[in-house]
């Protein structure tokens, strides 16, 4: 069958790790103490040793999480699970990242069973080149799947501000989310109706549409003058 590498946010001993390890035990997790590695850096940094160090031969697949708390919208691009699949899909491992979206009455047995699921068909059809998916599951009743688009920022940043006991200043960051704007093609749609969201990401972020079309701009970008010793000549101004 071949291994899968899994890999989370939340340390060796989260129960979210717990119970991804066990629904796909029959996959290819090998549940052996000495299998386990904890890494003092992020996902991607323990995909990276695992893939180049710790591991004889690459695994068939990478699946990150189960993350407590939801990776919708733009939180994805600063999400430490999603890094660890995106890391393994630059090495060309076929990835999954795993979220429950809710930090509240954590039970990760759904999450996990779907991800078992996910899994097999994954390691059965392979996926795309470069390509990804983000997985997020509601909490409680699940009511269906579908594959959805990464959701606008419809979420509204709040600082807090505080003190601490000597009277020192320290911020909390938080966020509220405009639900009026879900679109219905979207991961936040999925998860409001009680379905899992699915969302093929890739690693290749270039706007082609953009690069074309910026191109134009290089007839007015001119590149700094340098002196022979590489430094730019007294009194010329960088550009012009």
């Amino acid at each position: 069958m071949g291994r899968i590498l899994l890999t989370n946010d939340d340390g060796i001993h989260a129960a979210g790790l717990k119970a991804l390890e066990a629904a796909l035990a029959p996959l290819g997790v090998y549940a052996l103490d000495e299998m386990h590695y904890a890494v003092s850096g992020t996902p991607a940094d323990a995909v990276i040793l695992a893939l180049h160090q710790l591991m004889k031969s690459s695994p068939r697949l990478v699946v990150s999480g189960i993350n407590p708390g939801a990776n919708l919208g733009e939180n994805l691009i600063y999400s430490g699970t999603v890094a660890g699949a995106l890391e393994a899909t630059l090495h060309g491992v076929p990835a999954i990242a795993v979220s429950l979206a809710t930090r509240k009455q954590l039970d990760f047995s759904g999450a996990a069973a779907f991800a078992a699921e996910l899994a097999a068909k994954v390691l059965l059809e392979g996926l795309p080149p470069g390509v990804m998916l983000n997985v997020n599951v509601p909490r409680g009743e699940v009511r269906g799947v579908r594959f959805t688009r990464q959701s606008k920022k419809i979420t509204q940043n709040i600082i807090h501000e505080k003190q601490d006991p000597r009277g020192r200043p320290y911020y909390w960051q938080d966020e509220s989310v405009a639900f009026e704007n879900v679109e219905p093609d979207s991961d936040y749609a999925a998860i409001l109706a009680r379905e899992i969201s699915i969302t093929p990401l890739q690693v290749d972020r270039t706007d082609y549409p953009s690069l074309s079309h910026l191109t134009a701009w290089l007839q007015d970008l001119r590149v700094p003058a340098l002196s022979p010793n590489g430094e730019r000549p007294a009194g010329k101004a960088p550009g012009r």
